[in-house]
């Protein structure tokens, strides 16, 4: 018998469940597995060699394991610089995750935008060329946090983290010069929409904060638009690279995204 519709998607840890419960909102049908390489995270502290080195080879074996029909990869990090290495070795779909420049300029009112994420993100020329070619009268400001992916994993295990932690991360963000304020900030992290309501209750001033997932989900969808599945209801799983089993109070955080 033939196999659920099965999208396998990808993240350094936990962050990646924001696209993912977006994915199951645009896919109720399909099988979804998510795959959290904990025992790589965080990917910012990876030479890139090696951190292209290690999404090749645990997605390589995800992929004969699982088999799935898409693959998504939740990680901006990840997905600067390695979709062009991934996309030619295997003939599965990919779909990735970018800043989202493009649409934060059009959007934005005051045409002064920030994209935060993490230090490798911002500072690939991947980012830089999506500036070049999409942020033409539109003033960027790259903000690379060395931290906020491991606070909100912290937040998702109910383990406190200090408003004043939260600022001090984000602060680089708000620009208010020539009359013209930061209106639109860019979560080029799958990981920050986690703590998204920390971002707003700490932010100087209210802003347009752009989660990438409900595009990416999108997308998916659309690729998948001629693929039915066999099956009438979702199924999920959740695994990470560590083995490890999750704690009670990250299983309870689980459940929020369908576990």
């Amino acid at each position: 018998m033939p196999q659920a519709l099965t999208i396998l998607v990808f993240d350094s840890g936990l962050g990646g469940l924001t696209v993912f419960r977006e994915v199951i909102a645009t896919r109720p049908d399909a099988r979804l597995i998510y795959l959290a390489d904990d025992a790589g995270f965080p990917y910012g502290d990876l030479i890139e060699e090696r951190l292209v080195a290690r999404v090749t080879d645990v997605l390589g074996k995800a992929i004969v394991e699982h088999k799935p029909d898409m693959v998504v990869v939740a990680c901006n990090t990840a997905s600067t610089l390695t979709l062009a290495q991934l996309r030619a070795r295997f003939s599965v779909p990919f779909v990735g995750t970018v800043p989202a420049i493009k649409p934060a300029c059009a959007r934005s009112k005051s045409k002064r935008i920030a994209v935060l994420g993490t230090q490798a993100t911002v500072g690939r020329e991947y980012t830089k060329t999506l500036i070049r070619e999409f942020a033409a009268g539109c003033d960027v400001h790259l903000v690379g946090s060395p931290r906020l992916a491991a606070y909100a994993e912290a937040e998702l295990a109910s383990e406190a983290v200090d408003d004043s932690a939260i600022k001090a991360e984000i602060a680089g963000c708000f620009v208010d010069t020539d009359t013209r304020r930061t209106d639109t900030i860019v979560l080029a992290c799958t990981h920050y929409p986690l703590l998204l309501e920390r971002f707003r209750a700490n932010a100087p001033w209210p802003v347009d904060w752009l989660d990438p997932a409900p595009a990416i989900a999108r997308r998916v969808a659309n690729l998948l638009r001629g693929r039915p599945s066999t099956s009438t209801r979702t199924s999920k799983a959740i695994k990470f690279t560590s083995g490890r089993t999750p704690s009670l109070a990250l299983a309870r955080a689980l459940t929020s995204f369908g576990f």
